[in-house]
């Protein structure tokens, strides 16, 4: 909740965080560092071009038999993204360096890690991933391939990482099936296909469960390193649960926008009956972070105390019990809220908007909140909180007799 070093104006504030300015030129500034390039304009008009920022890029982890590729075939269908497997990289036939790649595969030799970073990165530069987004499956697959993959760019925004105990997996290896049209995973016990022609040409995976023991053990001695690097935007799922919720769970979590760096001025509005307790919750929120504690109603009092031309105005409204007009409200309240305390510290509002009307005059004032609290309490929960509220007359302060006395 850090606020800018010198206030923007309200309009400008609320248009730069409604259409992601500051995330945008924060990964712009990040894009430079990068790649340095040598005319600095023209590639940020190339990426202002081609870049979708929206875009997935999704980095999918998990042992052997965890239910990677399951899970990128399901996310790329629900995000419309494209999937990236050593099995897709190997087999686009089009990227440069499929075929050195391809020769270490024939040779049975372990393929490179700048080998299988400039694999990705060359598959990743396309037209169709920068549109659509990404899910990288089983890569990074260890901390070098991560470091790799950082320099040159390719940083992912949320990493899910499957997991589930050695021996669930090895018996999960023994059933497992491979359609070789579609890549998709099925198994013997878990997932069958009911269609006929699928189960006839479906292909039992060369693994022996030696070879998977071996995997495992190279999994678990490699993966430390890779969840160091991406522990603040990594989220583990036990993958020893039916499908449909690990899928959901991972679905949820890709979705979520991490919270941004970029510049950030709170604007909180608190919205609830008398007594479901705003008035001591806004002003828990401004002594936390430091900004300012705004009542509607008392701000109308502290008016009428100024004894301005606009406070001559509404103090007979506040003697006599009548609402002030909301236009009124709306004048105090706009020059309240662009006051440069307001402006620089960010604010918590109460007891305004009270209707439709009123949030429409906010909104049509460019002021508008990016955090809105309703409370919720039950009638007779109100009733029982007014009865025990008591007001002191020195301070003002309320307090209820149950929880104060």
């Amino acid at each position: 909740m850090d606020a800018p070093a010198r206030p923007w104006p309200p309009s400008l504030c609320g248009y730069a965080e409604q259409w992601g300015l500051f995330r945008l030129l924060q990964n712009m500034l990040q894009e430079l560092l990068i790649h340095k390039p040598e005319d600095p304009i023209q590639f940020m008009i190339e990426y202002l071009e081609q870049h979708n920022d929206d875009a997935p890029r999704i980095c999918i982890l998990g042992p052997p038999a965890s239910g990677k590729t399951t899970m990128a075939i399901r996310l790329c269908k629900h995000l419309d993204a494209i999937r990236i497997s050593q099995e897709t990289l190997l087999s686009k036939e089009t990227l440069a360096l499929t075929k050195e790649a391809k020769e270490y595969k024939e040779r049975k030799e372990k393929i490179p890690n700048a080998l299988w970073a400039n694999l990705i990165r060359e598959r990743l530069s396309n037209v169709d991933c920068i549109k659509q987004g990404w899910i990288l499956e089983g890569f990074p697959e260890n901390q070098e391939q991560a470091r790799l993959l950082q320099s040159s760019g390719i940083i992912p925004r949320h990493v899910v990482v499957l997991y589930a105990a050695d021996t669930v997996l090895i018996e999960r290896n023994s059933g497992k099936r491979l359609d070789p049209l579609t890549e998709e995973v099925y198994h013997t016990t878990f997932d069958w296909p009911s269609d006929m022609e699928i189960q006839q040409r479906l292909v039992k995976p060369d693994l022996s469960e030696e070879e998977m023991s071996k995997q495992l053990l190279e999994y678990h001695r490699n993966y430390p390193g890779v969840f160091q690097i991406y522990q603040k935007i990594l989220r583990s799922i036990n993958a020893d649960q039916p499908f449909v919720d690990v899928l959901s769970q991972a679905l949820t979590y890709v979705q979520t926008k991490h919270r941004s760096a970029a510049p950030f001025t709170p604007r909180i509005l608190f919205c609830g009956p008398p007594g479901s307790g705003k008035s001591l919750q806004a002003a828990l929120i401004a002594q936390k972070y430091g900004i300012v504690n705004i009542c509607c109603g008392q701000l109308l009092k502290e008016t009428v105390a100024d004894k301005t031309k606009l406070g001559e105005f509404v103090k007979p409204y506040i003697d006599s019990g009548y609402p002030v007009p909301d236009n009124i409200v709306m004048k105090i309240l706009e020059k309240r809220l662009n006051a440069p305390d307001c402006l620089a510290k960010g604010w918590v509002l109460r007891g305004f908007p009270r209707d439709t009307e009123q949030a429409e005059m906010m909104q049509n004032a460019c002021i508008i909140p990016n955090r809105v609290f309703f409370f919720n309490l039950s009638y007779e929960t109100i009733i029982e909180r007014l009865s025990q509220r008591r007001i002191d007359p020195v301070t003002g302060e309320r307090l209820a007799l149950i929880s104060h006395i």
